[in-house]
């Protein structure tokens, strides 16, 4: 049976990648390759004549008739646009595809900038939890992080620069102002990383218009959480009270989490209904 490599490729400097990648590249029968123009670039540049076929968001259930077509005649390379492939970008169906069909998928490790911002962040590494790019609408982007509240690890999320704004402030609404490390244009001429809290990194960027595609590595929560301010509460509380829970129900969860007694809790949950009722 053939092979399936999934090759990780530089994300800004053409010098990280491996030899053993470049071998593979040259090897194999075909690369399936998320962004054509991006990769011919870096074939060209090490001189690798390898046939190159697109593989990206839009054809990847139509094109894994042709990909596993050509596994059978030999071994093919998956690549991204930049870093690992199908880490938050097309791959999923190809791997278990050929997986199915008993072709061996081997990876081939490089650069990942998720991993390279979490080390560099400054904040714990022994534990993390990864959730790709963070929901372009608020109420969902919230929701979202409603469920990370009272998680340990170390968060890592992947935002545009056009959404960078909005989603630190998300942030630091419903996590509080934890630390925080915004990295971009990593292993680039331009590369920046921002290490404060999440109020200043929104500082920081709202007076440096943004650019570049970022990778925000977050503060999981700690053991002694500051009490939660009352714009944070009532983000949550919203959260809570759109599924539907009962205010004893969240007013008892709230009170051990934000630091807030139960009763105060109770006054914020009935502020938010009456408030509720007369836009109604």
């Amino acid at each position: 049976m053939s092979t399936l490599y999934l090759v990780a490729t530089p994300i800004g400097n053409l010098g990280d990648i491996s030899n053993r990648a470049l071998h593979v590249l040259g090897e194999v029968r075909l690369i399936a390759a998320e962004d054509t123009r991006r990769t011919i670039k870096l074939l060209n540049h090490y001189g690798i004549h390898t046939p190159i076929s697109s593989y990206h968001e839009h054809n990847k259930i139509t094109k894994l008739t042709e990909f596993m077509a050509a596994l059978e005649a030999g071994d093919v390379a998956l690549v991204s646009d930049a870093g690992t492939p199908a880490l938050n970008d097309p791959g999923y169906e190809l791997v278990r595809a050929a997986l199915v069909a008993r072709h061996s998928v081997t990876p081939i490790p490089g650069p990942c900038a998720p991993i390279a911002a979490l080390v560099a962040s400054g904040l714990p590494t022994e534990a993390f939890l990864y959730l790709g790019y963070l929901p372009r609408k608020i109420t969902e982007r919230r929701h979202l992080l409603v469920e990370t509240v009272d998680l340990p690890y170390t968060l890592i999320f992947l935002e545009t620069p056009h959404r960078l704004l909005s989603a630190l402030e998300d942030l630091k609404i419903v996590l509080g102002d934890r630390n925080v490390a915004v990295a971009r244009e990593l292993t680039k001429l331009h590369e920046e990383i921002f290490r404060g809290s999440l109020s200043a990194a929104w500082a920081h960027f709202a007076t440096q218009p943004p650019r570049g595609e970022f990778v925000l590595v977050v503060a999981g929560r700690t053991p002694h959480q500051e009490t939660w301010s009352a714009e944070r509460l009532r983000a949550v509380l919203k959260e809570h009270l759109e599924r539907g829970a009962s205010p004893a129900q969240i007013a008892g969860d709230l009170a051990v989490r934000s630091g807030w007694a139960r009763r105060e809790v109770y006054q914020v949950i009935n502020e938010m209904k009456g408030k509720l009722f007369k836009e109604l």
